[in-house]
């Protein structure tokens, strides 16, 4: 039975009204396309070359993102890679101004390959051509243009030895072996391997040391489990080390440590707020800026020498703004300005002059739509901790008893930061209210902050979110009856959790990507999180040692106390989160006879890449939400239609 376009808008009127909605009031904003918040950007991501003679971006060719390049001050751009299917998403300069390097997977295995782009030749070539390899971490440095270090597990799936890359040829040689327990590479400015970060049985991280490439591995720092610390260069001279740690204070800091005394020099603190962004100089390599982030980016100049740089940039645009990157010369910057209400803007700015001139947005299409503010909130958790959150509520309407989405991050180590977010504007321009907290165990706010997760998936970490929501209850902002949980990876299993451990609060649940058993997450692990494993162990507990308590924390053997309806959304090639987490829980739901819509993407991985997929997904997650909450929803298209009758399981 086919139904009309006329009946899909009665049935949309009848639900909004439901809502205690106005559908076709004035006030109401135009209903936002998918395609604009989630098609492919126009343009995006520029990168000038260390030469300062060329600027590439990524754009779509032939509906698919791809690395083109322009000459500055010309308008002669091409596309110069050739993608086809999932799009590029990182690309860079190597040192040389010559090649472009990019990485790419295959439809989401995360195995990522790098390939070098021959600007004189067009040529592309795969610099790890072996199958089943992943590259993590690559180095360069400008005084040696024409080669690289990379890292690639293909001697062993667990450990990623170095290799050194020559650019010309594509050759390859083993630079370092790794340790089986190394998760991490430190180069200094001659690109020559100085340093390792090895994991630690109890949890934690040792970074090791050694005088010249001949030399053996010492000890020289060690972070326990309790703590965080990174290594992040070498300083100028080579004689000491930035580094970020939290063991003498609660909040990441940024310090210089001499590598003959051990003597530090602190130069960086907060005491509200981990270090964030650290801004080094590209050729001098002595750090100029560091960002702290409570509610907003905030920038604190080290180097005099760019502070006027930096008051001329705050005056730009009001959004937060970023130094994306610079050529070897340090005349021009590239900068990109967020914005709660606008998508991306980009700049070029020159230093020499102090002006900036805008080069592009991602989303162009986007600034005809009155977008919704995100407003930072601090919500207090029933044991005293202060969650920052940020609220999105729909443009035109007063923030009294709305729909509500919760939207927990993924990670848990990650956070959610103010800007422009697609998921949020999809949601409060389709008549929601959208709540994202930072719930312990977050990062960002400070060891003790991160830590009060530990062993709390489930438990306290959850608590959190059900006091956010109560406080957007007993605010009048959320209609009690009306509050739906959503979330992707970390996000998925907090949905899967809400609706099991606390199936009275929630009207719907929407899972991406979730794990529903953390013995059988922490049993699958891919090969390469292996040697991080006793840090999981240490955060979530030990799979080996503790089933059942593990078990007592996963939604999988509480699937029998659904109450609501739930979307769950996975890709098939996921290598953290595998498609039998997923299935399992979709399993012991519909063993009860309760609703669960599944999708599954055979052609995604942990998230969906292809605008395609990511879109229908949000087609079937707009009608989910309408449907139980009562919002506004734009019909899917019948491209969309049909990618989900072939998905739905």
């Amino acid at each position: 039975m086919r139904v009309s376009l006329r009946s899909r808008v009665l049935v949309l009127t009848v639900l909004v009204l439901a809502a205690g909605l106005t559908p076709l009031a004035a006030q109401t904003p135009e209903l936002i396309p998918r395609e604009v918040i989630f098609g492919n950007p126009e343009r995006a991501s520029p990168q000038i070359s260390p030469d300062g003679k060329l600027m590439g971006y990524l754009a779509p060719d032939k509906g698919v993102l791809n690395v083109w390049v322009r000459t500055v001050g010309k308008e002669d751009d091409r596309v110069i890679t050739k993608d086809r299917k999932r799009g590029i998403r990182f690309f860079g300069w190597a040192e040389d101004s010559q090649h472009v390097l990019y990485i790419q997977d295959r439809e989401g295995d995360e195995n990522w390959h790098l390939y070098a782009v021959n600007l004189k030749t067009n040529a592309i070539r795969d610099l790890s051509p072996f199958e089943g390899v992943r590259v993590q971490g690559v180095f360069t440095d400008p005084d040696f243009p024409d080669r690289l270090l990379m890292g690639m597990n293909l001697r062993d799936p667990r450990v990623f030895d170095l290799y050194r890359v020559d650019l010309r040829t594509g050759g390859i040689e083993v630079e370092a072996e790794s340790a089986p327990n190394y998760v991490g590479w430190l180069t200094d400015h001659d690109l020559r391997v100085r340093g390792a970060v090895a994991a630690t049985p109890d949890g934690g991280f040792q970074l090791l040391l050694r005088k010249d490439a001949t030399s053996s591995f010492e000890p020289f720092l060690a972070w326990g489990p309790d703590y965080e610390g990174n290594a992040i260069a070498f300083t100028p001279d080579g004689k000491g080390l930035y580094i970020e740690d939290n063991v003498e204070s609660d909040t990441a800091e940024l310090y210089e440590i001499d590598l003959a005394t051990k003597k530090k020099k602190v130069l960086a603190r907060d005491p509200h707020v981990d270090l964030g962004s650290v801004l080094i100089h590209p050729i001098k390599n002595h750090v100029q800026a560091v960002g702290f982030n409570l509610h907003r980016l905030e920038w604190t100049v080290l180097d005099q020498s760019i502070a006027a740089d930096f008051e001329a940039l705050k005056k730009v645009h009001p959004g937060e703004f970023s130094i994306i990157n610079r050529d070897h010369a340090d005349r021009t910057w590239l900068v990109a300005y967020t914005s709660d209400t606008e998508p991306v803007r980009y700049y070029a700015y020159e230093r020499e002059s102090k002006k900036a001139t805008y080069l592009f947005s991602n989303r162009p299409a986007l600034e005809k739509y009155k977008l919704a503010p995100m407003k930072p909130v601090t919500i207090k958790a029933r044991d005293g901790l202060d969650l920052v959150s940020y609220l999105t509520v729909p443009v035109g309407q007063e923030p009294k008893k709305l729909p509500l989405v919760l939207i927990p991050h993924g990670g848990p180590w990650a956070r959610n930061t103010w800007g422009y977010n697609g998921t949020a504007q999809l949601l409060a321009n389709r008549g929601y209210a959208v709540l994202q907290v930072n719930f312990r165990g977050s990062a960002g706010f400070g060891r003790k902050f991160l830590h009060a997760g530990d062993r709390e998936w489930g438990a306290k970490m959850h608590d959190d979110l059900i006091d956010a929501v109560n406080w957007a209850i007993k605010e009048g902002i959320a209609d009690p009856k009306k509050v739906c949980i959503m979330g992707g990876s970390y996000g998925g299993y907090a949905t899967l959790v809400g609706v099991t451990f606390t199936p009275d609060v929630f009207a719907c649940g929407v899972d991406i990507v979730g794990p529903s058993n953390l013995v059988t997450l922490l049993k699958s692990v891919p090969p390469y999180w292996v040697p991080l494993l006793n840090l999981f162990r240490y955060r979530v507990g030990n799979e080996e040692t503790e089933a059942e308590f593990l078990h007592s924390r996963s939604p999988l053997f509480k699937a029998d106390q659904i109450k609501v309806p739930l979307l769950v959304a996975q890709g098939a090639n996921d290598p953290r989160v595998k498609q039998a987490e997923s299935e399992q829980i979709v399993a012991a739901v519909r063993k009860k006879g309760k609703d669960v819509v599944y999708l599954l993407f055979p052609d995604e991985g942990h998230g969906f890449a292809r605008p395609e997929n990511h879109m229908a997904f949000y087609a079937a997650a707009e009608e989910f939400l309408a449907k139980h909450l009562g919002g506004r929803v734009e019909p899917p298209s019948e491209a969309e239609s049909k990618l989900l009758g072939a998905v739905r399981k």
